[in-house]
């Protein structure tokens, strides 16, 4: 995987960790003590350290040129950076401790309501408002994390092939899209469809639909009871419904078990392979790769999911990993001075085109097309992620796993027995099963 799908994809990881944290020692919460935005930065003085799973950007020095910056504004404050490759496993295991920095992403094995025993609270809902997904962490009206970033979900294809095929307009309807791929295959020789079946991580994109399909802010709200999720017309059904047809019309890739996610960067910016479904933060990875195949930026385009409500596209932007505060810092203003100047003033969401934060901030030229077409954006709402996470679990299907969709692309491509009817219906079942048990 590369370094920056792992930040980018985080968000969706995060969406529905199953990890139970446990034998954990947390923070004695006693003191509560609120990581206040320092009224006068040349006050703020001290030592913090800020975990990150962005080693590359310790690696090429950026992540110092950004503290280099930051100490422009607060000249007191030292910034030394913890870069960590198994950022999920390796923090669990310290914050049985006291020492896991200053600054962190916030785990997905940290269950939403224990957020306050592991990390100080930034304010209330209100005096965050100006963030986008401030209430994915809010316990009882305290906001414990400011996302790094935001994504959109969409399929990043090459306009060149597109073109070719004829295809000059977005697909409105999933039968247009998959007449797009097929027109794609018949008329340039390029794999219409890439699923990267076999590093698999890139399968679950498909959930961060949710929303985008039905124009829904609530979508992911919505699935915490036993609404059979994958019922005819829903969300689920329609996106997964989309890639069972991709891959039983033959426009995927002939064998999937042999796909690589690296190589399909330089496919598609090469033009052997035409459509991907990813985040939009993929789109700058596939425009180096189409400049490194001697190609332009410009020949990687990127279209929202083919359904339309009141005659525009919708797409929902989701959050990525959530910054937080220690809630044993004791530097917790000049951690707190960290994480508003990198989220505001850093330009780092704009230098890898992706959504930020701060819901003023200018969409990235990443979704220039989307701005440009009028496509709706909404933040979709994670209100109730720990209820789904608990019936995700129950379940054993895994939304933000890959296991269940390559079953799907199996049955799909006659590699399994069954029918998608049946496939669906026994999700439905067990979802429902397991949200009846967990409300009991």
């Amino acid at each position: 995987m590369g370094n920056k799908k792992t930040t980018a994809f985080s968000g969706a990881v995060l969406a529905a960790a199953m990890l139970a944290l446990t034998a954990c020692g947390g923070g004695d919460g006693a003191t509560g003590e609120v990581a206040a935005p320092p009224a006068d930065p040349k006050e703020v003085s001290g030592e913090i350290k800020v975990l990150t799973q962005r080693t590359d950007l310790i690696q090429n020095g950026t992540l110092r040129r950004y503290a280099a910056e930051f100490n422009k504004v607060y000249p007191k404050v030292r910034v030394d950076f913890d870069g960590i490759t198994d950022y999920e496993g390796e923090v669990k295991i310290r914050m049985n401790t006291n020492g896991y920095g200053d600054v962190l992403f916030i785990p997905g094995a940290v269950a939403k309501n224990d957020y306050p025993k592991f990390f100080a609270p930034l304010g209330t809902t209100a005096e965050l408002s100006k963030y986008r997904f401030a209430d994915k962490t809010e316990v009882d009206g305290k906001v414990y994390g400011i996302a790094q970033f935001g994504t959109a979900n969409g399929f990043v294809y090459n306009k060149k092939l597109w073109k070719r095929a004829g295809v000059t307009a977005w697909p409105k309807t999933p039968e247009e899209f998959l007449a797009g791929l097929k027109a794609v295959g018949e008329k340039t020789g390029a794999t219409p469809y890439y699923t990267n079946f076999k590093d698999g991580w890139p399968l679950v994109q498909w959930t961060s639909n949710l929303g985008s399909v039905g124009c829904d802010a609530q979508a992911s709200n919505a699935l915490a009871g036993p609404v059979s999720p994958w019922k005819a017309g829903s969300e689920l059904r329609t996106a997964d419904g989309l890639l069972y047809d991709i891959v039983k019309q033959g426009l995927s890739e002939k064998d999937p078990t042999t796909t690589n996610w690296e190589t399909s960067k330089a496919l598609l910016g090469e033009g052997k392979i035409a459509t991907m479904m990813l985040g939009s933060w993929a789109v700058t990875q596939m425009q180096d790769a189409a400049k490194r195949a001697g190609g332009e930026a410009s020949d990687i385009g990127f279209m929202p999911f083919p359904v339309q409500k009141d005659g525009r596209h919708c797409a929902a932007l989701v959050s990525d990993y959530q910054q937080a505060v220690s809630i044993h810092s004791r530097n917790k203003p000049a951690a707190r001075a960290w994480i508003d100047w990198f989220t505001e003033k850093s330009g780092f969401a704009e230098k890898e085109g992706v959504v930020s934060a701060v819901k003023s901030a200018p969409m990235p030229a990443t979704l220039k097309e989307f701005v440009d077409n009028d496509v709706s954006f909404f933040d979709r709402s994670e209100a109730k992620t720990a209820a789904v996470n608990d019936i995700d679990e129950a379940a054993e299907i895994g939304l933000n796993k890959q296991d269940y969709r390559q079953k799907l692309i199996d049955l799909a491509r006659g590699a399994a027995k069954g029918s998608p009817e049946d496939f669906f219906a026994d999700l439905d079942k067990r979802w429902d099963e397991a949200a009846k048990t967990a409300g009991s």
